[in-house]
């Protein structure tokens, strides 16, 4: 159970061997961080993919725009990564876990112990039934998702985008710029709806409309049509079908946690952690797989965002040598950005679940603004659009949960 301390964990004698799995932006950030604070013991670092940690939000922006090379991605140059004195196991799968005799199972067949473990697994794009093996369906979760959409883009396809949330905006906009067709179908009222609200929704909805992307709204994709063993369109759920060369489903992400059965580390959605990121038995977990109380409300939180992954990272290598006894909970201002054509968004805080909006700066019109965003008169978030500076100073009224500024309701 979460929360549920080790006996004899009170004593802050650090771990002699610690393991991450997941070599991502939240597993790399344990491992510096550990570093840093003068940890001298055995790491290991254990990667499924081949390539060194890498930097996600540009898959569907500069990536896939071919403004960047893949090189441009890498977190840390190999140097740097040499210069941890890792044990690195890239193109690694961890298949198994065994919390009694505190050993990792590799697809390999090899074992790697530790005394403190930590799971940064991160998540998979979710895919509609049968599409795995069509050619022209696309995902973008990895490297080689985004190059494998980025050759495809290159033929200028008709690309149907089944998800309106910011992996399927962000391509939208990318795929128009390269001079594609786009179509984009949300089960939202608008895109991005859900995160940013109806009117900021509906502005956002207007700029895609404006560069040429059709956009359908308020339904469901029920089916991938395919011919001759290629995508050709996509079904509704209200019955009318559209055409398309290739399709890009972003429905949301899977975490990683189906290794874990079996292991008594909690699961759900995510690893079920205390509010220190402990799962209780040596493990700890950090970046898009952790799933930890909210500090305010004690409501489970499950954050898939860069900023929230390096940050777990350093605290959880901080409450590691802590001890599990000593450790601090984490709590940070969720924040994450996107591109879309000349549109800048920024987000402090959570969005969802807002009963309030009110535009304290700037406004719709010019697309330019700040927006508060309120629970229960409380400001829960901020919300800016090509307003960088004037954005940051609302992140303490956020932190703080401050009463809601006044302004013109939205």
């Amino acid at each position: 159970m979460p929360g549920r301390r080790d006996p004899g964990a009170g004593v802050s004698t650090a771990p002699s061997r610690i393991a991450v799995v997941g070599a991502s932006a939240a597993g790399l950030s344990v491992v510096e961080g550990l570093r840093r604070s003068g940890y001298t013991g055995s790491v290991t670092l254990i990667g499924e993919e081949q390539h060194f940690p890498y930097d996600r939000p540009p898959l569907s922006k500069q990536l896939l725009s071919g403004a960047w090379d893949t090189d441009r991605l890498h977190l840390r140059g190999q140097d740097d990564i040499a210069s941890l004195g890792l044990e690195l196991r890239l193109g690694s799968t961890a298949v198994a876990l065994d919390t009694r005799t505190r050993e990792v199972a590799l697809a390999d067949g090899s074992l790697v112990g530790y005394d403190a473990l930590v799971v940064a697994t991160g998540t998979r794009a979710r895919r509609l039934p049968g599409t795995e093996s069509v050619r022209g369906v696309h995902v973008l979760r990895t490297l080689e998702d985004a190059l494998a959409l980025r050759d495809d883009l290159a033929a200028r396809p008709h690309l149907a985008v089944v998800g309106g949330g910011f992996v399927g905006a962000e391509a939208a906009a990318v795929a128009r710029g390269l001079g594609c067709e786009v179509t984009l179908v949300t089960d939202t009222a608008q895109p991005m709806g859900d995160a940013l609200g109806d009117e900021l929704g509906a502005l956002l909805c207007t700029v895609h409309r404006e560069h040429g992307v059709r956009i359908e709204t308020g339904v469901l994709v029920d089916q991938v049509l395919t011919h001759g063993g290629r995508a050709s369109g996509v079904r509704l759920a209200d019955g009318r079908t559209l055409t398309a060369d290739a399709v890009l489903i972003g429905i949301g992400a899977r975490p990683n946690t189906e290794w874990l059965t079996g292991s008594g580390v909690p699961v759900g959605n995510g690893v079920q952690c205390d509010a220190t990121l402990y799962a209780g038995s040596g493990v700890w977990a950090a970046g898009d797989v952790a799933c930890w109380p909210d500090a305010r409300t004690g409501e489970p939180r499950r954050i898939e965002h860069r900023t929230n992954a390096a940050e777990q990272g350093l605290a959880v290598a901080r409450n590691i040598l802590a001890g599990p006894e000593r450790a601090t909970a984490f709590d940070s201002v969720p924040y994450v950005w996107s591109d879309q054509y000349d549109l800048k968004i920024q987000i402090y805080g959570r969005t969802r679940g807002a009963d309030e909006v009110r535009i304290v700066e700037g406004g719709t019109a010019e697309r330019k603004l700040v927006a508060l965003y309120g629970r229960n008169g409380r400001t829960c978030a901020a919300v800016g659009i090509n307003m960088v500076r004037a954005l940051r100073g609302y992140r303490a009224q956020v932190a703080a949960a401050a009463p809601l500024l006044s302004g013109s309701a939205a």
